[in-house]
């Protein structure tokens, strides 16, 4: 019997997915429990329209992490650290500082937990970081830092 998932089923499947199982484990749990409902030319459907806003919604959200990309890349992003007299900064620079960097400057709201800062950065100059957005899309961002 094909049924179609309304919630993810550990060992079967994911949310939305059409699977097929024994006649008694989907009419005695799986339909019961509303973890599934038969696959009906109705449900299957409704199945079609539902991916179909999900690719439409995948889509807008691609586009709009590739423009940020697209501002984060036109120019380094400068971060200030209070630094001695030979140039070293006190500290390190962290992803926070660079988050709110990014903020200030840019205008956009990115979790420092997203933020890796490729090597550690002791010294004024220019470094490189990456911003992980999450589904395998990621880039790789310079920032400046500067006395401050």
């Amino acid at each position: 019997m094909q049924v179609i998932l309304i919630q993810d089923v550990d060992n079967l499947g994911g949310k939305n997915e059409l699977v097929t199982v024994k006649n008694g484990y989907a009419r005695n749990f799986l339909i019961p429990q509303k973890f599934a409902v038969e696959a009906s030319p109705s449900n299957m459907k409704q199945l079609e329209e539902k991916l179909k806003v999900k690719a439409k919604k995948e889509a807008a959200m691609l586009a709009e992490i590739n423009k940020v990309i697209e501002v984060l890349k036109s120019s380094p992003v400068k971060v200030g650290a209070k630094t001695g007299i030979t140039g070293k900064i006190f500290g390190a620079v962290t992803s926070l500082q660079i988050a709110r960097a990014i903020r200030d400057q840019k205008g956009y709201e990115i979790d420092r937990k997203r933020i890796t800062i490729v090597d550690e950065v002791k010294e004024l100059g220019t470094y490189k970081a990456t911003i992980d957005f999450g589904n395998g899309n990621n880039t790789e961002i310079e920032f400046e830092v500067v006395e401050g």
